[in-house]
């Protein structure tokens, strides 16, 4: 089954907002075994919500429509949504009594004859109630697809999409599985990945499709199938991941669709090992990674940002003379960093970063670009020189890459 889905608002056109959305329906009509081949985002004018609904006539068997529904003159989609299947609107007391409810109990005021607007539906169409907001879901069918209008506010489309829509589409439509099998490869760029991979690349039957899904210091591999026999398709994936090359294998670093941190953070919970952070060039963003995690007080013993050279001097304890002799971005101060981080937080292992981030030099000659990555464990202190390039923003994501990539690599030592 195909489904299409459509965002209204200019808000989302003019990069005032994120679509965040259309990712999330993309997810869940995926999960329940839709097949998405359409995204767009169009304005809030009549003609351009006309034009898209009838686009989609019989292209796909499902179209789902967020936006639009408010009580304001400038929300149009409920009336267009009546006109597209020749309907009128009518009042449904069941929504009535609802936004009343929700505007004298909510808001302690009589209800208004703008609010009273919300209760307003197409006569023929299935209302699907919103709890959790004013303006209801509706859904009409017109000859072989099923339309379904849902409110723009994220948490009220969600509580519509996962009480009222899904028992509803799972009883109109014979759905198939979409299994997907993400593996997470590190230290291999996607063109060398890809070349490693041609000949198992060349065995996978037609029914598995590969997507190479790359980005900063990681490549994700995505290999999906879709059937009406989910274990069957889950035993055909495992079959032929097992069968990857042996010289991708050891750069596999997770076979779920985990972020970078997380990958190092369930290996520290596998290992039963914590982690402290000393930065510089990365502000703080690795401690950010790590504490944001719920449970992250069992792997996470802390973090500080020394940003200037004397912070390093007087919080961590790095000694000036080492600063002095070989400069803040050094391989001896990310070294000694990474050794105060690991002793005064008393982690098992500790990681430090320094280095010109750029544009422009700071308190060293080391050219822009160029960081140091520390660590210190019960294994030693070393430290890794990285040429970054410009601009800023890839030396601090290519950092953290670093830096997550050399922990990960200290957990696995024994």
């Amino acid at each position: 089954m195909k489904a299409s889905i459509l965002t209204i608002g200019d808000e989302i056109l003019i990069g005032q907002i994120a679509d965040t959305n259309s990712h999330y329906l993309a997810d869940y009509l995926d999960k329940l075994g839709f097949e998405v081949t359409e995204m767009m985002s169009i304005s809030d004018g009549e003609s351009a919500i006309r034009e898209a609904m009838d686009r989609q006539l019989s292209r796909v068997d499902l179209v789902i429509l967020t936006g639009g529904l408010g009580p304001t003159k400038d929300d149009l989609t409920k009336q267009v949504f009546c006109d597209f299947f020749d309907d009128v609107l009518v009042e449904d007391a069941t929504v009535f009594n609802h936004v009343k409810q929700f505007i004298e109990g909510h808001f302690k005021r009589p209800i208004s004859d703008i609010n009273r607007r919300q209760a307003l539906v197409p006569s023929k169409a299935t209302v699907l109630f919103n709890a959790l907001g004013t303006a209801p879901g509706m859904m009409m069918k017109k000859g072989n697809t099923q339309y379904v209008s849902l409110p723009g506010v994220p948490f009220e489309m969600k509580g519509i999409v996962e009480k009222e829509l899904t028992p509803v589409l799972k009883e109109q439509f014979t759905l198939r599985f979409n299994v997907h099998q993400t593996i997470v490869v590190y230290g291999i760029g996607e063109s060398l990945l890809a070349e490693y991979l041609s000949d198992w690349e060349d065995t996978l039957p037609e029914s598995i499709q590969l997507a190479y899904l790359p980005s900063r210091g990681r490549v994700r591999l995505r290999l999906s199938s879709s059937g009406e026999n989910k274990k069957e398709i889950e035993a055909n994936l495992a079959t032929y991941i097992e069968r990857i090359p042996a010289e991708v294998k050891e750069h596999i670093r997770a076979y779920s669709d985990l972020s970078r941190s997380d990958v190092v953070i369930e290996q520290l919970k596998t290992a039963g090992q914590t982690l402290a952070c000393a930065e510089s060039c990365t502000g703080g963003r690795l401690a950010v990674l790590f504490s944001e995690k719920e449970g992250a007080s069992a792997f996470f013993k802390g973090g500080v940002v020394t940003y200037a050279t004397q912070s390093k001097i007087d919080l961590l304890g790095v000694s000036k003379e080492t600063i002095e002799q070989y400069s803040v971005v050094s391989e001896q101060v990310a070294c000694e960093m990474a050794e105060q981080a690991h002793h005064k937080f008393k982690a098992d292992i500790a990681v430090s970063t320094t280095g010109n981030a750029g544009p422009t030099k700071g308190d060293s000659e080391a050219a822009v670009g160029t960081v140091y990555v520390g660590i210190a464990s019960k294994h030693g202190t070393f430290a890794v020189k990285c040429e970054l390039g410009q601009p800023r923003e890839q030396v601090i994501e290519r950092t953290i890459s670093r830096a997550l990539e050399l922990v990960y690599n200290e957990i696995l030592k024994k």
